[in-house]
């Protein structure tokens, strides 16, 4: 059973991670959209919102399932794995990056971006160096 719930775990976490990867892409690509350009604006803001959305969806089933895997452990786990406790602060880390990308899609909607797309290439790295972190602790379980 527990094989079961880690694979269905990896598959939405994988899946979360896709629109984590590509969302901040689309604000790059929305902080460029010239004034004049509505139906750009419109058109990457309406696949932005689908694309929070979907991966809110895929963010739950992802969170609850390593929620169960935890408990089931929770022993194991969190007595001496310092690997786990990183780990657990490293998820905090992006579901506060996925409520982030909520905000900032609320701002664009709202038309009060203040930022560059140059800010949002950077800030479209974070993704990519939270997934790292987490896989290399799980794979790897340094300490």
């Amino acid at each position: 059973m527990f094989l079961w719930l880690k694979a269905f775990h990896i598959v939405f976490v994988a899946a979360w991670f896709a629109g984590l990867f590509y969302l901040p892409r689309l604000f790059v690509n929305l902080a460029m959209v010239p004034a004049s350009s509505h139906a750009e604006r419109e058109r990457l803001l309406l696949m932005a919102r689908k694309l929070y959305r979907f991966s809110t969806l895929l963010m739950v089933p992802a969170v609850v399932l390593g929620g169960v895997m935890l408990g089931m452990n929770a022993p194991a786990y969190l007595s001496g794995l310092g690997w786990m406790w990183l780990k657990l602060l490293l998820v905090a880390g992006v579901l506060g990056y996925h409520h982030a990308c909520g905000r900032l899609l609320s701002r664009f909607e709202h038309l009060g971006n203040r930022r560059s797309h140059r800010w949002f290439r950077v800030f479209n790295e974070v993704s990519v160096l939270l997934f790292a972190g987490i896989v290399v602790l799980v794979v790897v379980k340094p300490f």
